[in-house]
């Protein structure tokens, strides 16, 4: 996943250091080149001066192909901007804006701009937004009846038994990514934080596995 990140606050920054761990790929705009010391020494991800509304800044971001886009500088107006631009001048599926207005933010989000409130979203909450629901399908097997599938684990299964992912018959968990490292689950292995399971899914269980995930109501 691509994701670029306008503002390099305490906020943008750490979103920017744990998307980047995660392996995806981002690019950090601030007006400030003082603002790049809050990322952290091995960041390897993309930084950028200037303003997070200029166009032609956008375009040197890839903004063409970014899968995610969020604005938390310090001001409504550029985080407004800027996700609009986003939005629909270059059609970015997720964009997520901190608006400090409640009033302007309910305006927004009528324009399909996910809002939120400065003190309602860590960072951390910025992340799971953007990667949960992110179901890749890597392979099937049989004439299709199982697929394996691969996302990262959301925040409500941290710290819970792999077992609460699993359906006998229907859904096993097949292995996790932690760290960069493939663990295959024993009895009583618990979820992490930035783990990235692999489920063998059956095709009749997909949508039972997407509320299990939290992604379906």
């Amino acid at each position: 996943m691509y994701v670029i990140i306008v503002g390099c606050g305490r906020v943008g920054a750490s979103a920017a250091a744990t998307l980047s761990r995660q392996g995806h790929e981002v690019c950090v705009i601030d007006r400030s080149t003082t603002s790049f010391r809050l990322l952290p020494r091995n960041f390897a991800g993309t930084k950028l001066n200037g303003m997070a509304y200029d166009r032609s800044l956008l375009v040197r971001a890839d903004i063409e192909r970014a899968d995610g886009f969020v604005a938390v500088t310090a001001g409504d107006n550029t985080n407004i901007v800027a996700a609009r631009i986003a939005k629909e001048v270059y059609r970015v599926p997720d964009v997520v804006a901190r608006i400090y207005d409640p009033q302007r933010a309910d305006i927004y989000r009528r324009f399909g701009i996910t809002t939120f409130a400065p003190t309602a979203w860590s960072a951390g909450k910025i992340v799971e937004f953007l990667t949960s629901q992110r179901l890749e399908r890597e392979v099937t097997f049989g004439n299709g009846e199982v697929e394996l599938l691969s996302a990262w684990v959301p925040a409500h299964l941290i710290g819970k038994p792999v077992s609460d992912l699993a359906a006998p018959g229907e859904i096993a968990v097949a292995l996790i990514v932690r760290k960069g490292r493939a663990v295959i689950p024993v009895s009583g292995t618990k979820f992490e934080e930035e783990d990235q399971v692999h489920v063998a899914v059956h095709q009749t269980a997909v949508g039972k596995f997407q509320k299990m995930m939290g992604w379906a109501s």
